[in-house]
């Protein structure tokens, strides 16, 4: 552990800091951390320019669409433009890359999914325009058609210069691998785009415990692992080289579940041509985000996984903060490089144009 993060739980001298917490802690930041230094708006290290990939907005078009299918509940529809500015200075993320959660246009059909879809994105780059350097996006398109998809991908990403696309880990009963899925991925894999993937529950598993218990709890964990496992063994991942992944939420039970998927193809030889590469070579080279997983129990295992080098800061804004992020990450002992590195430098690999 880093003399920066051993020093956060040492006792609060805002006259004299100590040396070894100087050496990786701004003044600033030592402020929002330590009890009793706190001041506005001032970051919790002195990084401020981290890239938050896992970042939700609700544009007033689309929520008054959810309240159609009442799918709009309070977070959703408290949400602002004012408060999510907020939260990123409070955390010192310079650049958001907004994307909408579940579920999307999943929700009806294939004509008002196009629409809807349109008319969020253009929302979403007219917010990037009055916001320079603000926020970017992971745009989203309407599954219920491939031609569409495809369709509001080009326009995504050539007109408004969206960031790379959002996906849903399902679609009723398809996940990612799916082959009615292969035109879009292939397509992302010919623009060597980025694809950030969000869970779901799927049409097989909802509602299957208790009503108090709702789908996020195991259920979007699960079906991230779901879309993983399939993305890997219909040969999507080794067909599609250049198209960067991100998983969210450490990956769900990926972590857990690996010796499972590696020795799949030894048990059944059938799976071994879909994964020429090797199952842990893909899983590598996947990116995966800190939403709900800055801690111990999931990034103990997801670092024995990747390397450093293929995590992202990701808050899940509104659904958690970037504070509660960061306090999870400096809490768990990452020393100030990687730190730097989750919540930037990862980042600016995938979005280059990002460090203007």
């Amino acid at each position: 552990m880093s003399d920066s993060v051993q020093n956060l739980h040492a006792a609060c001298d805002c006259a004299t800091p100590r040396r070894g917490f100087l050496s990786g802690l701004l003044a600033a930041g030592a402020a929002a951390v330590l009890p009793g230094c706190a001041g506005p708006n001032q970051s919790l290290t002195g990084l401020r320019n981290r890239i938050d990939t896992h970042h939700h907005l609700f544009s007033p078009a689309y929520v008054a669409e959810l309240a159609k299918v009442n799918q709009a509940p309070p977070i959703v529809r408290n949400w602002s433009v004012a408060k999510t500015l907020e939260d990123m200075d409070k955390a010192g993320v310079a650049t958001s890359i907004l994307s909408p959660t579940t579920p999307q246009v999943s929700f009806t059909d294939a004509a008002n999914a196009r629409r809807i879809a349109r008319e969020s994105n253009e929302w979403v780059a007219r917010l990037s325009q009055d916001h320079p350097g603000r926020f970017g996006s992971f745009a989203m398109i309407p599954m219920q058609d491939t031609d569409s998809a495809l369709r509001e991908l080009s326009y995504a990403m050539d007109v408004l210069k969206a960031d790379g696309i959002g996906l849903l880990t399902s679609y009723g009963d398809k996940w990612l691998g799916h082959k009615s899925f292969a035109p879009v991925m292939d397509e992302l894999n010919r623009r060597k785009a980025v694809l950030y993937t969000h869970p779901t529950a799927p049409s097989c598993c909802r509602n299957i415990l208790t009503p108090e218990i709702p789908p996020t709890v195991v259920e979007f964990g699960t079906d991230t692992t779901r879309t993983i496992v399939d993305i890997v063994f219909s040969g999507t991942a080794a067909r599609c080289p250049d198209l960067q992944f991100i998983f969210s939420h450490a990956g769900g039970t990926l972590p857990f579940l690996t010796e499972r998927l590696v020795r799949a193809p030894i048990i059944d030889s059938k799976l071994a041509p879909r994964v020429p590469r090797g199952v842990l070579t893909e899983l590598k080279r996947f990116y995966y985000d800190t939403a709900w997983a800055m801690h111990p129990m999931a990034l103990a295992s997801l670092t024995r996984l990747v390397d450093v080098s293929q995590i992202l800061f990701g808050s899940d804004y509104p659904y958690r903060t970037g504070e509660d992020t960061i306090k999870g990450l400096i809490d768990y002992g990452f020393t100030d490089a990687e730190l730097k590195a989750i919540g930037r430098d990862n980042a600016l690999r995938l979005l280059p144009r990002r460090a203007a």
